[in-house]
């Protein structure tokens, strides 16, 4: 009997109303004796007989499923060929008994003929029976799913995971959100039988991806700019109408002055100026200062900077303490608000309106704390700008320039500057940073100009450049970072209102030399000043050839090219801005034999002596040079050790450490810790690693562990857990050691550690005698 033969036709109250020839067959019964007979009756007879009258065995299949003809229901009886499995059947009723995804069964016209229990339970078995899907489903755009469907229908091609909102539902203050999926039945020839729709409702998935999205969006646009009015339009063109169709800005009169916020509770009198707004309506005009009305939400969160959750109606008696409010609240028609603080460690800055309305969903209390995360951002951004403003108040009310302090002092290298100032102020400073592993950062830098801007833009940079220094990097990446620092300051700067301060363009050059005194080397890049010059201990000098790059700040995507030069102990190295450039720096400058004769003087001298004689000349501008002698770090107090690539490594490590610490005369806490640095650090390079390794101990200001491999990876510290064998190697070391850090070469990389020691001190200070 072929698959697909309708068989038996039954109308809803259960009478055969068609009996085709192969009932006959299979049931024993003519059309005459079954038509207009009970299915029910003819079915007990048979079982009370123990066999089908038929001429077909016992064990023949049909298949019984549900048709529309026009609007009534029937059933029809189908041959169904090879029998369904009692697993296939027992799944088939567990998906549409139990599982929470909606399933529709679809005809040809896209009518429900069946559909899942919890559908059925939802809407009512007999109310969707027979109706257009997107009728059942509810759809808020139902002409585009039918499309959809019927192009499902018609290609076969399915359609999965689409998001699909409902029709909101009167009394609800949310809108659901679907995934729709869609796959077309087919009967084992191949002939389109309908389709199946499942609806899987996504709402809550879908509100924490959206509240995830803005969280990001806000912390990306909110705080570029320098102001505390521009960062709370940032605020709001963040959030209008990702999360609200209404947001309105208020700020404390004495933060948009740069003042410090106020503590809570905030006095009732203290004025607010409306910082930014944006909605369907027109609010107050921006830039108004005004008092908050007493007993309203808006003035209960600058007491205790709880956020709030507020319903409007129009019984809501906060309306009446604030009608300016309460009539932006009407032509809008917003029905829910959430008021929120601005504030920054129990001070308030201000506080931050946001208001739906419409066909908007009403906030809930996941919608709260995303407000509050949003504004707390918002309000660390204003009060980066507050600070910016205060500062940038002050320094135009200074009446003299911003001067460095003089290098403090290096093991490694003695340091004297050079700096006659111009009597308009100036922006040129010098700077020589300890780094690890016994180096020192020697810096010149200069921006261009006169007066406090340049000044204190010279403050910002330097600034910069020590927080730059702290990362350990290479001369040529340190001024990559440090331009686009002064890219930043550039668009800043922009953005602030026309003065004559502000009328020069901001130019800023800057050379970097970092000296090794373990390697005895010196790796230098410049951008925009002259070589540095370089005066051996026999007497000769020389310029140092270093690739010049482009100035801070300019729209050249010019590299940075660094050189690194060998320089025996008692070089000095001299590196200046541009002014000394031609006078002292350049072969044939009239100044250049002071430094030819430098010798063994004191640096200090002959500052002082270059000093003298260019005062006499009266010169013009700013003039600063550095002066730098090296030093070569002893022996004694450094091991090197070569590794091997495998696990005998930490305790060759170790042994070495031992050895070299009981020499050095470390004290047991400090040597124990040592020997736990340095076999965290040898098994990290040796797991994630590759060769060579090497060991080197540095005992200068700081006892310095440096393990090097071959690898160019970057290590990070794992938080692991109770159970977790390993991942602990750099958190260990980060709670032991002082600081630690990783220094890229051009072949791999140096992971440190270091440790303060006060036998460190006493072993530098008998170096460098009384």
């Amino acid at each position: 009997m072929p698959s697909g033969d309708v068989l038996v036709l039954i109308d809803e109250s259960g009478r055969v109303i068609e009996w085709a020839r192969p009932a006959e067959d299979l049931f024993g019964w003519s059309a005459e004796d079954a038509i207009g007979q009970s299915v029910t009756s003819l079915m007990r007879e048979s079982a009370a007989g123990g066999k089908w009258r038929g001429k077909f065995s016992d064990e023949a299949a049909v298949l019984v499923k549900p048709v529309l003809r026009g609007t009534s229901v029937v059933w029809q009886v189908l041959a169904a060929g090879d029998a369904m499995s009692g697993q296939d059947a027992a799944i088939l009723k567990a998906v549409f008994t139990h599982s929470p995804v909606r399933l529709y069964v679809l005809d040809h016209r896209l009518r429900v003929v069946r559909m899942s229990t919890v559908t059925g339970e939802q809407h009512g078995m007999s109310d969707v029976l027979g109706t257009h899907f997107t009728e059942a489903c509810e759809f808020s755009e139902p002409e585009e799913e039918a499309a959809v469907a019927q192009g499902v229908l018609e290609s076969g091609e399915p359609v999965v995971n689409r998001l699909v909102p409902r029709v909101k539902a009167p009394g609800r203050p949310t809108r659901r959100i679907y995934s729709v999926s869609y796959f077309r039945l087919e009967d084992s020839g191949g002939n389109v039988v309908g389709l199946v729709t499942s609806a899987l409702d996504v709402t809550e998935r879908e509100n924490a991806q959206n509240r995830l999205a803005l969280l990001d969006t806000v912390r990306t646009q909110v705080g570029h700019l320098l102001n505390v009015m521009d960062v709370c339009s940032e605020l709001v063109d963040a959030v209008v109408p990702a999360f609200a169709g209404m947001a309105d800005v208020e700020v404390i009169e004495e933060v948009v002055r740069g003042e410090e916020p106020p503590p809570v509770p905030v006095h009732r009198d203290v004025p607010l100026r409306r910082a930014a707004f944006r909605g369907p309506v027109a609010g107050p005009p921006v830039g108004v200062e005004s008092s908050l009305p007493v007993d309203t939400p808006f003035s209960d969160i600058l007491s205790d900077l709880q956020p709030r959750l507020v319903k409007i109606d129009e019984g809501s008696s906060w309306l009446a303490a604030d009608p300016a409010r309460a009539d932006v609240v009407r032509r809008s028609g917003a029905h829910s608000l959430i008021v929120a603080p601005l504030a920054l460690r129990g001070h308030a800055l201000g506080a931050v309106s946001f208001y739906r309305y419409g066909q908007e969903d009403h906030f809930d209390k996941e919608d709260v704390a995303v407000a509050s995360a949003m504004c707390a951002h918002a309000a660390l951004c204003m009060d980066n700008a507050r600070q910016f403003m205060r500062e940038w108040i002050i320094a135009r009310t200074v009446q003299h320039r911003l001067l460095p302090h003089q290098p403090a002092t290096h093991a490694t290298v003695e340091i004297s500057q050079l700096h006659l100032p111009d009597p308009e102020g100036g922006g040129a400073w010098s700077d020589a940073i300890a780094l690890p592993g016994a180096r020192t950062a020697l810096i010149v830098g200069d921006v261009a100009g006169q007066g406090i801007a340049a000044a204190i833009t010279m403050g910002l940079l330097r600034t910069a450049i020590h927080t730059l220094a702290a990362l350990d990097l290479q001369p040529d990446e340190l001024l990559a970072r440090l331009s686009d620092t002064t890219a930043r300051l550039v668009a800043a700067r922009a953005t602030l209102p026309p003065d004559p301060v502000n009328r020069e363009p901001l130019t800023a050059r800057c050379v970097i030399a970092i000296y090794d005194p373990v390697d005895l080397t010196c790796t230098i890049a410049r951008a925009g000043l002259p070589d540095p010059v370089a005066v051996f201990p026999n007497g000769t000098s020389a310029s140092l050839s270093v690739p010049a790059g482009p100035s801070l700040a300019e729209s050249s995507s010019a590299p940075f090219p660094a050189i690194t030069v060998s320089l025996p102990e008692g070089t000095t190295l001299a590196m200046g801005t541009t002014a000394p450039a031609d006078g002292i720096l350049a072969p044939s400058g009239s100044l250049r034999p002071f430094l030819e004769g430098i010798g063994t003087r004191p640096l200090r001298e002959v500052c002082d002596a270059i000093a003298d004689t260019l005062t006499d000349s009266h010169p013009t501008g700013e003039m600063l040079m550095l002066l730098a002698r090296t030093k070569a770090l002893s022996q004694e107090r450094v091991l090197t050790c070569d590794l091997p690539a495998d696990p005998e490594a930490a305790p060759i490590a170790r042994a070495a450490a031992r050895r070299q610490l009981e020499t050095w005369d470390v004290d047991e806490e400090t040597a124990f810790t040592t020997e736990l640095i340095v076999s965290e650090l040898v098994g990290n390079a040796v797991r994630y690693g590759a060769p060579p390794l090497q060991l080197r101990l540095i005992f200068e200001r700081v006892l310095t562990c440096e393990v090097s491999d071959a690898a160019a990876s970057s290590p990070q510290v794992k938080h692991a857990r109770t159970v977790d064998e390993t991942g602990r190697g750099l958190f260990i070391i980060a709670s032991l050691a002082d600081q630690w850090g990783t220094h890229y070469r051009t072949q791999g990389k140096t992971v440190w550690a270091e440790q303060p020691t006060g036998a460190a001190a006493e072993l530098q200070n008998d170096a460098e005698g009384p």
